[in-house]
């Protein structure tokens, strides 16, 4: 591990995560290459017994590549290591390429090659592709890069953002949905500030100048201003060319079933709320006997189960979304349930009244936003905090969750009902900002009631809880129905 003072925290971050293939989705301008010039230098100054590998530094342009030989003699002085740098003529195909070098006492080197597939044939080490997303070919460089891991190398992709459609950002959803089991840095221009980038310029500087909270502010001003329509790009790490809808029509349609309810449960009456407790509360029993129980008594006993919601009172709906995990681990919903103008008491005894007949329930996530923090608070006291996440839904979570949803409807690896207000609720997430969110605008639904793509969230919430919470051990799964009560006194 790295001293905490020689790098800013991002950084170090970076370089102390070990993982055999990571990715660095960034802003320009705060040293990302510089950390990974300080990491290649303590790889390769690092004797064959000790772990130590050659390094092959690939990016798009002559300069970048100069640049990064530079950063790393400069480290290399820093750390008092035994090198020497140079440059060599290779013969090519067509034409002789100048490529740069750095040869350490240890017997390893750092290279900087052309950002080609054939320049790693026949090589064994650590791979960077810096600047990923402007190689000609990332998808072919990328193969080439992966096949050193069998000898026991590393790659490493550092890049700021090219279009939404560009291989380095689908390469990112692809791991966010779960699909590589690569590990995913991102820092943001306000990340790298909030870390210290602004105060270590001011310390650096010739002269070095005294560091104000106006200065900063001006200093983001100014780089905002300067890469213009591109700043969101360059700076924030968000792709250009975004907006359309996230999940199609056909991807949606896709993944639907007639077979599966959508159940609505409207108020009885406009008084309802001031029914007196245990009248409206046998006639909520009486509701979910007639229409729950027999799809929850249906269930596979063999499954584990899943469950979300995203909330909703007098505006927006509830929507409450159980799923069945089967033996291919596809995800079924046996029927998604829509609550409109329910009261708080009410959603409390219907929730209650579906995770408790989940066969092997497993886990569930629930909107806890504002007025649904009261709900997600009471499943969280009913079943634990080792079953219930209570999710306050923000940019963050839109960036981890939708993903990981939408790898599940692109697998066909998800069944949702066949239904026009669900289709639509889907068709509303949209790509804001380089990330799949509900927008702000709200539609109409076939009762008139207000949507705001409340069943993909409530979807993304119950696939959340599969991926944060589905992996108990097998005996923990077989008690994860009991009550909280029954599973802590087992204990003693």
């Amino acid at each position: 591990m790295l001293p905490p003072d020689i790098l800013l925290p991002y950084q170090a971050a970076w370089i102390n995560d070990r993982s055999p293939v990571k990715i660095w989705e960034k802003s320009r301008r705060i040293g990302a290459s510089y950390a990974e010039a300080l990491a290649s230098v303590l790889e390769a100054a690092k004797s064959r017994e000790a772990g130590g590998m050659n390094t092959y530094y690939l990016s798009y342009n002559k300069d970048m590549t100069q640049q990064f030989i530079k950063d790393c003699a400069f480290w290399a002085r820093a750390l008092n290591c035994v090198c020497e740098e140079d440059a060599v003529v290779l013969k090519d195909q067509d034409k002789d390429i100048t490529v740069f070098r750095i040869r350490f006492g240890s017997g390893f080197e750092i290279w900087g090659l052309p950002s080609e597939a054939r320049s790693l044939r026949s090589k064994q080490g650590r791979v960077i592709i810096d600047e990923a997303a402007f190689v000609d070919d990332l998808k072919e460089l990328l193969k080439a890069a992966m096949a050193l891991l069998m000898w026991g190398g590393c790659v490493r992709i550092l890049s700021t953002h090219n279009g939404e459609d560009n291989e380095f950002n689908e390469l990112i959803k692809e791991v966010r949905a779960g699909r590589f089991d690569y590990s995913l840095h991102r820092t943001s221009l306000d990340d790298a500030i909030a870390d210290g980038l602004f105060r270590t310029i001011c310390r650096s500087g010739k002269p070095p100048r005294p560091w104000s909270q106006e200065a900063e502010t001006a200093w983001r001003d100014e780089l905002i201003d300067f890469y213009g329509d591109g700043a969101d790009e360059e700076l924030f790490c968000i792709p250009s060319r975004s907006g359309g809808a996230y999940f199609t029509t056909a991807l949606i349609e896709s993944c639907m079933s007639r077979e599966i309810p959508v159940i609505r449960w409207k108020a009885p009456a406009e008084d309802f709320v001031d029914w007196p407790l245990p009248v409206a509360e046998s006639h909520t029993e009486d509701w979910c006997g007639e229409y729950l129980r027999p799809h929850l008594d249906a269930l596979p006993a063999d499954c584990a189960h899943y469950f979300g919601e995203d909330f909703g009172r007098s505006g927006d709906l509830s929507v409450q979304w159980p799923l069945s995990e089967l033996s291919d681990l596809s995800l079924r919903s046996p029927f998604v349930l829509e609550l409109h103008n329910a009261p708080f008491r009410t959603q409390q005894q219907i929730l209650k009244y579906i995770i408790d007949r989940l066969p092997r329930f497993s886990g569930g996530a629930l909107d806890a936003r504002g007025n649904g923090q009261a709900l997600a608070e009471f499943a969280r006291q009913e079943y634990g905090p080792e079953l219930i996440l209570e999710v306050m839904i923000s940019e963050a979570w839109y960036r981890e969750a939708m993903p990981k949803l939408k790898a599940r409807f692109e697998d066909r690896a998800v069944l949702i009902p066949q239904d026009k207000d669900i289709l639509e609720d889907f068709r509303q997430i949209k790509v804001i900002r380089g990330v799949a969110r509900a927008p702000e605008t709200r539609t109409k639904g076939k009762g008139k009631e207000t949507r705001h793509a409340d069943a993909p969230i409530a979807a993304a919430m119950a696939v959340y809880a599969r991926e944060q919470l589905g992996r108990l051990e097998p005996w923990d799964v077989a008690v994860a129905g009991e009550p909280t009560a029954n599973r802590i006194l087992r204990g003693f």
